[in-house]
């Protein structure tokens, strides 16, 4: 067995005790050190995983044996924090989205050429067992031509919002759902489709609480090979996780209990996948079985191994700027009507800002 990776983490709060429980189920990756500028925050950190709280992100980043650092923090700190770690020659793990703003995420893109080192952007649902499976089963050309992919995320987080919740206002979670759980589900896309050419979106306001933000969201995607998909998500709803993609020699399906994203190693309990083939209806569709996985586990495995070899993971910087991107055409669009937007205009726009 090979010697784990040693990481800090910085930012201690819910987020970052979902990814140090993961981590301390592998023998990949060591969370060794945890920083946040609350002292209430590290000693109750300390305490309850065992891993040696740092009064300072300076010497966090001064410690040599600290090869990279996993970023818990507010979308707006991704970049100053980032710039810090990369300038101490460490490699950087963010949650998603990769930044705050698309100038950002170029930005932190951009880190690797400037300081050596690698980013690994946490859009972990690509990596269910479920949709790595369809993947695998649309490269071996099982579905035949892909054509049309349609998502939904959706939860009831409109029906709780309140002005005291940052979710509630249009300069903190644009496009509600769309910025918050929409951008799941494009990376997801992106992974199973290819290259995103277009973006046009419509969105709705229906909850009763009175919040800022839309909380109903549909984009449309057109690929560059001509394919098209749907990303829907609805904020006044159960919550549902779900993915489908048709091709002319099948389609399939997969489906997960919104209930067990915290605890991504149960998610193949209770989740759905099958394949349907041919001119086969419904009934005779066949359901597969999932295999056990754990996403956050894996994505932070991937962060240890881009580490190890000093290479991008499949979690990139690029693909998490290709998410985000999609974000800014989809509210470009809305602020024309539904019109389609070009993705390389706004990638190319936004790189002429920085």
């Amino acid at each position: 067995m090979s010697t784990p990776v040693n990481v800090g983490i910085i930012g201690l709060g819910r987020w970052a005790k979902v990814l140090t429980r993961a981590a301390q189920q592998s023998d990949k990756i060591k969370i060794v050190a945890a920083y946040s500028r609350s002292e209430e925050k590290r000693n109750a950190f300390a305490q309850e995983f065992g891993v040696p709280a740092v009064a300072s992100m300076e010497a966090m980043l001064a410690d040599p044996k600290i090869q990279g650092c996993i970023l818990t923090v507010p979308n707006e700190q991704h970049l100053p924090v980032a710039l810090e770690v990369a300038k101490a020659k460490k490699h950087i793990y963010t949650e998603k989205p990769i930044a705050n703003t698309l100038e950002n995420g170029l930005k932190i893109a951009a880190l690797e050429k400037d300081y050596g080192v690698s980013v690994t952007v946490g859009h972990s649902a690509r990596l269910m067992a479920g949709l790595r499976e369809i993947k695998k089963r649309i490269d071996a050309g099982e579905l035949g031509r892909v054509a049309f992919i349609e998502a939904n995320f959706s939860n009831e987080r409109a029906l709780e919002l309140t002005p005291q919740t940052w979710r509630w206002y249009k300069d903190k979670a644009p496009g509600g759902p769309l910025s918050q759980l929409a951008i799941h589900q494009f990376d997801v896309v992106h992974y199973l489709g290819g290259e995103i050419a277009e973006v046009s979106a419509m969105s709705s306001k229906l909850s009763p609480v009175g919040a800022e933000v839309d909380d109903q969201s549909m984009t449309l995607l057109k690929f560059a090979d001509g394919k098209v998909a749907y990303v829907g998500s609805c904020w006044t709803s159960p919550g549902i996780y779900c993915v489908r993609v048709f091709g002319s020699k099948g389609l399939m399906h997969f489906e997960i209990d919104f209930g067990t994203w915290d605890t991504p190693d149960k998610i193949h309990e209770s989740a759905i996948l099958y394949i349907q083939r041919g001119k086969d209806g419904y009934a005779k569709r066949e359901e597969l079985t999932i295999a056990k996985s754990d996403m956050f586990r894996a994505e932070l495995e991937m962060f240890a191994d881009s580490i190890a070899t000093n290479t991008p993971a499949e979690l990139s910087a690029d693909n998490g700027n290709v998410a985000l991107a999609v974000v800014y055409a989809a509210l470009r669009s809305l602020e024309h009507n539904g019109q389609a937007v070009k993705m390389a205009d706004i990638i190319a726009e936004h790189k002429a800002r920085i």
